[in-house]
């Protein structure tokens, strides 16, 4: 499905590079960071953000194959482009027995809806974390061999530590240095990666 950029998205990009260079970025890692400033405005994210072009291109092949995708919560599921998204979209956080599961536990809804969602899906997903870093720690807890994790929580309570847990447990990832982040951002990642095979 190719996809018709927006004379106002058009136009936001030329402002995004009249103040930044992202020219001498590899194709997938300029659309991510590019998309990032898009949708937050903060064109920090140009020297914030860290990830390699080979994860992207692996999370963008599992797209393309029809992976599923996995999310800390709903709103980032929500923010997902899905005339563009082949797999399906899985979040767990919101259901009876995620709450159940991290009662019994004495972890967090996010962790629990983690662990069920790797149940459900097993191996071979992207991973989409925008909002709780105790969802993040559990993907790193768990056994997962991801195609891709994208781990833009926010907040000052553990969002760059599980940050930088991720950048050092040697997973495919995308994530960004600083506790800035959240779910509109993680979905952003995401569409960059679709919306350049639309395009």
């Amino acid at each position: 499905m190719t996809r018709t950029v927006p004379a106002i998205e058009a136009e936001s990009y030329l402002i995004i590079r009249s103040l930044v260079d992202t020219s001498a970025l590899p194709p997938l890692t300029r659309a991510v960071v590019e998309r990032l400033i898009h949708a937050s405005a903060d064109v920090g994210y140009l020297t914030d953000l860290v990830t390699t072009e080979a994860d992207l291109e692996r999370g963008r092949a599992a797209l393309l194959a029809g992976a599923p995708t996995v999310t800390d919560v709903t709103m980032v599921g929500a923010g997902i482009s899905r005339p563009h998204l082949v797999g399906d979209v899985v979040c767990t956080v919101a259901d009876q027995a995620t709450a159940e599961a991290a009662a019994i536990a004495g972890i967090t809804r996010s962790a629990a809806g983690m662990r069920r969602a790797f149940a459900a899906v097993g191996h071979g997903a992207v991973w989409v974390v925008g909002n709780a870093p105790t969802a993040l720690f559990e993907i790193l807890a768990l056994d997962v061999r991801p195609a891709l994790v994208v781990g833009i929580p926010v907040g000052f309570v553990g969002a760059a530590e599980s940050k930088a847990a991720l950048r050092a447990s040697g997973l495919p990832q995308l994530s960004n240095v600083s506790a800035k982040g959240g779910s509109p951002l993680a979905a952003a990642a995401v569409n960059a990666l679709l919306y350049h095979l639309a395009e």
